[in-house]
């Protein structure tokens, strides 16, 4: 398997310009979009509101873990590190006051537990970001459903454009090279979580 290429860095940016680029299209899609299955979705570093660009590599950010510290190898870990394990990524973005997120986890905590060692699962709450729930509620959310996948948060809010999450949940499968291969908006359920995987691990074939 060929080493990863180093993935773009998000670029910091303003929460108020965050918001505004994309809480819009949250306030009309998040905690309500139907599931929609793009084309390969592509990620580079951006500045906003370039938010729409086509581009091809994930873009790296910083997780501050809240669970799960030893599988990705850290307290606080990037996008780059957890590429360096060769596994393929599933990256799911959600937050605690998000109602299909708290849907949709349980089926990714499933998933996580058959395929356990062969993909990397990580959820990643951005809550604070599009003004769905706190640090705080993003833990308490994990806890109560029992979720024992890999989930933490960034310190970086120009992750929520640089993935273009216009709606809640948001998962992108991002293969060891660092290339989102494909990218779902809405609430994922186990078989259609499955196929997306079966994917992901073609297309990191190498």
């Amino acid at each position: 398997m060929t080493a990863p290429s180093q993935p773009p860095a998000v670029r910091h940016v303003s929460r108020r310009a965050i918001l505004a680029a994309c809480f819009g299209g949250l306030a009309a899609a998040a905690c309500g979009a139907g599931p929609t299955l793009s084309p390969a979705t592509e990620v580079a570093k951006v500045s906003l509101p370039q938010v729409a660009g086509a581009v091809r590599q994930a873009a790296d950010f910083p997780l501050a873990m809240y669970q799960g510290e030893r599988e990705v190898g850290g307290a606080t870990v990037s996008l780059r590190e957890l590429l360096g394990q060769g596994k393929p990524v599933v990256l799911n973005f959600w937050s605690g006051n998000c109602p299909p997120c708290r849907v949709e986890m349980p089926d990714f905590e499933r998933a996580y537990r058959e395929l356990r060692g062969r993909i990397l699962f990580v959820g990643v709450d951005v809550g604070p970001y599009v003004r769905l729930g706190s640090v705080d509620d993003g833990r308490r959310l994990v806890q109560e459903l029992g979720i024992t996948y890999p989930v933490g948060t960034t310190s970086e809010a120009a992750v929520v454009p640089a993935y273009r999450v216009l709606g809640m949940p948001t998962t992108a499968f991002i293969t060891p090279a660092g290339r989102i291969v494909r990218q779902w908006t809405g609430i994922l359920d186990y078989s259609a979580l499955l196929r997306l995987v079966d994917e992901l691990m073609a297309a990191s074939q190498p």
